[in-house]
């Protein structure tokens, strides 16, 4: 029997469903050197002096916990047709839902509020609002008639949704609640103690020495916080949860801020968030995005896919409707 020389290639699986694609994507690595994101990795401490960062143990946050998410399903396929005899216009008729859910006192999670939305999205100027036995779909204009953008107009309007109802829970919560958005902090940036919780990792941010203390990090320990501006500015750093797999982004989440926050301000919500989300990891056996799907997140997206309805229902009402 041959064995394999000290030097041969590693192999890893990756811990997530294969379904979900990866926690990071292929392109995101390949084309690290041509995003065009600014850093300024110097925020909490100088480049050159950064190390993984184990955050001190600490009481409990002062105020609750809040989590706030979004679910999109598309119903169906539809063409809308051009009065004037034109060439049809394709679509789609689908639901989205936001939610917010609370810790409370003894662990337990309660939902705090919920929002779902139905809609027709197409480019077509004729479309009208579509009325069914299972309630009317909303026409909303898209920028055309590929499946890419009319998903786009999706998820435009459930990032509306999770933004406004985040902006209305957290106007009537304690503003020492910590708030956690599942997705980039773009639209409630403005929103106190809040952050948000990127699991996807579609472009690969740091690079050399600093990449090397993000693959460094341990369970439990987080990256220094730095500056990224794209098309707009907020604080990020990456944190490990922990997880089975020794693939190099298992575990791997990144959390963003408010720009404007002072710098003892972000490295301790930095701190606080680090010390907290661990605990909160999903776990394999229940779902195929752990550990990176948090537990409050998965339970959260889980009623609200029961809160779209049934999607067999909801084809049947749409084919009804448009007969």
């Amino acid at each position: 029997m041959t064995t394999a020389p000290p030097s041969a290639t590693t192999i890893t699986i990756d811990p997530w469903d294969p379904a979900y694609a990866t926690s990071v994507t292929a392109d995101a690595l390949a084309e690290l050197d041509a995003t065009s994101v600014q850093l300024d990795l110097d925020v909490e401490m100088p480049s050159g002096r950064w190390r993984p960062i184990t955050p001190a143990p600490r009481e409990a946050p002062p105020g609750g916990l809040i989590v706030a998410d979004g679910v999109r399903r598309i119903e169906a396929r539809v063409w809308v047709g051009d009065p004037s005899g034109g060439m049809p216009a394709a679509g789609i008729a689908a639901s989205c839902a936001a939610g917010v859910v609370r810790r409370v006192p003894g662990g337990r999670a309660e939902l705090a509020d919920v929002a779902v939305r139905r809609s027709l999205f197409t480019p077509s100027p004729h479309a009208r609002d579509l009325e069914t036995g299972a309630g009317a779909y909303t026409a909303v204009r898209a920028g055309g008639g590929t499946a890419e953008q009319l998903s786009l107009a999706l998820q435009r309007t459930l990032s509306d949704l999770e933004v406004s109802l985040a902006t209305r829970y957290r106007s009537a919560s304690a503003e020492e609640d910590l708030l956690i958005v599942d997705g980039p902090l773009r639209g409630r940036a403005h929103l106190p103690r809040t952050i948000g919780y990127v699991k996807t990792h579609h472009a690969a941010y740091l690079s050399g020495p600093e990449a090397a203390v993000l693959a460094a990090l341990r369970p439990g320990q987080r990256t220094p916080v730095f500056l990224m501006t794209t098309s707009w500015a907020r604080h990020s750093w990456y944190l490990r949860l922990p997880a089975p797999s020794g693939a190099p982004w298992a575990g791997i989440a990144r959390c963003e801020a408010a720009a404007d926050l002072s710098r003892t301000e972000v490295a301790d919500l930095a701190d606080e968030c680090t010390a907290l989300i661990p605990h909160l990891a999903g776990v394999g056996y229940k779902d195929p995005r752990a550990p990176q799907n948090l537990v409050p997140i998965g339970a959260l997206e889980k009623l609200l896919r029961h809160r779209l309805g049934d999607p067999g229902l909801l084809y049947r009402a749409l084919r009804t409707a448009t007969r």
